[in-house]
């Protein structure tokens, strides 16, 4: 499978976890939705529809853990049967990114969890502190989602 990117500069620290933690799918997002990168997903239906859920899940597990601990739920972990799901927040400066991934036998939390907090290292270490923000949504965001898609599905 491979590897495609909206944004270059997580290209290295995702191929690495990729690589590393053995599992079958990865995307990272801002919490908006937007796909930074992904691998392992056959379409970018999948992958947006991954990217919500993901987003929606982490808001609502936010909320969730501050009526019931005060501060937000951290990530999520979901064992089923043949597949597991990790759902963990990357510290950025200010905000945070998000990356949903899936894993099988080959792999195990606890391995995804050590190559999760060696990524959060990673991409901290390759976003400049003082870059610019731009907002969530800016005006052109269908239009540019729409691009990164197509640019990491292949189609011009």
């Amino acid at each position: 499978m491979k590897l495609s990117v909206a944004e270059n500069w997580v290209e290295a620290p995702l191929k690495q976890f990729v690589d590393e933690a053995r599992v079958q799918l990865a995307v990272l997002l801002n919490p908006s939705g937007q796909v930074l990168g992904q691998f392992g997903f056959a379409s970018s239906v999948d992958v947006m529809t991954a990217c919500a859920l993901a987003a929606a899940t982490t808001a609502s597990s936010g909320e969730l853990g501050r009526l019931v601990d005060g501060r937000p739920f951290a990530g999520l972990h979901y064992a089923g049967k043949v597949r597991q799901i990790f759902l963990g927040q990357v510290p950025m400066g200010a905000g945070t990114l998000i990356l949903l991934t899936v894993f099988d036998e080959e792999s195990s939390l606890g391995l995804v969890q050590v190559f999760f907090a060696e990524l959060c290292v990673a991409l901290a270490g390759v976003v400049q502190p003082d870059a610019p923000t731009t907002p969530a949504l800016a005006e052109d965001f269908e239009r540019e989602l729409n691009r990164n898609l197509s640019v990491m599905f292949g189609r011009s």
